[in-house]
């Protein structure tokens, strides 16, 4: 009885960081900048990590999802979100979970979100907002540059968090 409580507990947690991640999300999408069609939003790629970090792939491309969605409805973003958010969501989840290393998590999130991401997003600017891209390549480099900047202050937090011992002690609570 005592571990359904444990595991209770646990999922509260996780759910409440969630809320706190997606509110980071869509409030970090206030400052953001236009790159070739498309709004890089930093702050996302930083709660990506975060997310991967403290919650796992699943959850953190949950964050993701719901984050786009919210952006989306307000205006704060663009169909582009989901692509990029999501796929480096479930790049820097996997990376940490299999590696627990804070580095090779932003990169992931970098590679996931600039290239794979960017590579998502063609299909998605040409069959659904029926926009005529110059080519399959396009959105990534601006990708890129969003996620990018992220990563670093995603590495330089966590880090520092790390060092602090805050993330030990939030992956034992």
């Amino acid at each position: 009885m005592k571990d359904a409580k444990n595991n209770k507990t646990i999922s509260v947690r996780k759910l409440a960081m969630a809320g706190v991640l997606v509110a980071v999300a869509v409030a970090g999408s206030l400052f953001s900048f236009p790159v070739a069609g498309s709004k890089c939003a930093p702050v996302q790629h930083m709660v990506n990590i975060c997310g991967a970090i403290f919650l796992g792939p699943v959850w953190s491309v949950g964050v993701a999802f719901c984050a786009s969605v919210i952006r989306n409805l307000t205006g704060l973003g663009s169909l582009m979100a989901f692509p990029g958010s999501m796929v480096g969501a479930l790049c820097c989840g996997l990376m940490y979970k299999f590696s627990k290393k804070i580095i090779p998590t932003c990169i992931a999130e970098a590679l996931g979100t600039g290239i794979l991401g960017g590579l998502a997003a063609y299909p998605l600017a040409k069959y659904v907002m029926l926009i005529q891209p110059d080519g399959m390549f396009i959105y990534i480099i601006p990708f890129l540059i969003s996620t990018v900047v992220g990563s670093v202050v995603a590495a330089v937090v966590m880090l520092i968090l790390k060092k602090s011992g805050v993330l030990a002690s939030f992956s034992n609570e």
